[in-house]
């Protein structure tokens, strides 16, 4: 069919079990996802320069480029698993992520080091972080859309919040396993101890896919494929109808740069400036505890004040709170450190998070949902996939040197919040109406038009 052919879905209540097992899904998805995020994060400041990169200053900006090249493949994650999900369905394109997330994770932890392979060991460490990155860049914006087309009217911010809260849970538990693996002996910790994480992955990854494989299209998209309204190209599609949208996501997306930098940059300079690396892995623990409350939080916020104001306030308040963060660390003051990253990541930025899966996804129609929003949210993360890389480049090595950093931070929170004060308020809106631009707006009634004068 033309693009004139786009209709507005005729939307029933959404299903109380379906609505909850999307819920879980995205949950368990983003559970997976973010204990791989945290796990490589945290290895790549604290085990990975000496597994291999042979240890030394380069090694360690080596070992975290290579947690920034997977931000590399996130785009066209996004693309493959968009054109999937808004062609085929948003089951099939989720339990692929699922599988090539589970596959990679669980290989990483049986690749040989440097010691044993050479420059072999490193090689293949990119590879599996690029099938990583893959798989991540369809993961949110596809447990997102489904959360968002199940949920029942009124609840979408809360439902789709299970997502994010899931990643939560991932990087929640990969800290948990972290924290007597970075306690071991050095000996045993760059042997055989830094690989169990990796392996206990395959347990997330056996309750996601036990739970997808039950899942049922959301209605708004199954009346889509019925009707044979789905995009020809997703990508062109998404780009065509609504680029503003995917160009707000992309700037809105910059506040997850601040949860790159405390997780990656903020661990290994902690650990350059004497603060050990247990406390510091107990640091982010306390701080996704809490992100466990808040972001629910924020998804019942937002159903009840609105999308923008909830965002922009976690926003802001933790782009603020980067300073102190970074001065506490300087100052070695363990209890400070504690306090402020609880405050920053467990409360301001985890209430931003709690919003922005519904927040988001409302940018653009079911026929363009997953596309649009994975391709917005992918470009905005390729700047906080460097950010690390980008930190070690600003501090020059010098533990006095953070204000760069800090200030690169709250600049991208800054942005962020301006692209968000851009955007449509949607959480009144009825699903059948969000992400109905204008160019749509006038398709449709052109169609209607069409189709009265064949009559």
């Amino acid at each position: 069919m033309t693009d004139a052919s786009i209709s507005t879905p005729k939307v029933g209540p959404a299903k109380g079990g379906q609505s909850r097992k999307a819920s879980m899904a995205s949950f368990f998805g983003g559970a997976l996802e973010y204990y791989d995020f945290a796990l490589f994060a945290a290895a790549a400041a604290i085990v990975f320069p000496t597994v291999f990169f042979g240890d030394g200053a380069a090694a360690t900006v080596g070992s975290l480029a290579t947690f920034g090249v997977a931000y590399l493949a996130r785009p066209i994650g996004a693309i493959v698993t968009g054109h999937i999900g808004d062609r085929v369905g948003r089951k099939q394109a989720l339990m692929l992520t699922l599988i090539l997330m589970g596959v990679s994770t669980f290989l990483i932890g049986c690749l040989p080091t440097f010691e044993q392979a050479g420059m072999l060991a490193p090689i293949l460490l990119v590879l599996l972080r690029l099938l990583q990155g893959f798989s991540a860049g369809g993961e949110l914006a596809g447990g997102s859309s489904l959360s968002v087309e199940h949920a029942p009217e009124g609840r979408r911010g809360f439902f789709s919040s299970w997502t994010i809260t899931g990643i939560g849970a991932g990087m929640l538990l990969s800290n948990l396993v972290m924290i007597p693996v970075a306690a071991l002996p050095d000996e045993a910790l760059y042997t055989w101890g830094w690989r169990i994480p990796f392996w206990a992955s395959i347990a997330v990854f056996a309750i996601g896919y036990f739970i997808r494989r039950r899942l049922e299209e959301p209605e708004v998209f199954e009346e889509i494929k019925q009707e044979k309204r789905t995009a020809g190209v997703p990508l062109f599609e998404a780009f065509r109808l609504n680029w503003q949208g995917i160009i707000r996501v992309a700037f809105a997306n910059l506040f997850t740069v601040l949860n790159t930098v405390t997780n990656v940059f903020g661990i290994a300079y902690a650990i350059s400036v004497g603060v050990d690396r247990t406390t510091m892995v107990l640091v982010a623990a306390l701080a996704q505890v809490l992100g466990l409350i808040f972001r629910p939080v924020g998804g019942l916020l937002t159903d009840r004040f609105g999308r923008k104001p909830i965002f922009i306030l976690g926003v802001l308040g933790s782009g603020v709170m980067i300073f102190a963060y970074f001065a506490s660390i300087q100052a070695g003051n363990v209890p400070m450190i504690f306090i402020v990253n609880a405050i920053m990541t467990g409360v301001f930025l985890s209430l931003s998070d709690g919003v922005y899966p519904a927040f988001f996804a409302e940018m653009f129609s079911a026929k363009v949902r997953y596309t649009g929003m994975a391709v917005g949210l992918q470009v905005g993360l390729l700047v906080a996939g460097f950010a690390p890389s980008i930190g070690s480049t600003l501090t020059k090595g010098d533990a006095n040197n953070w204000l760069p950093i800090a200030i690169f931070t709250c600049v991208c929170s800054v942005l962020a919040a301006i692209a968000a004060l851009t955007a449509k308020e949607t959480f009144r809106t009825p699903l059948r109406d969000v992400g109905i631009t204008p160019q749509i707006r006038r398709q449709q009634e052109s169609q209607k038009m069409r189709e009265s004068a064949s009559v």
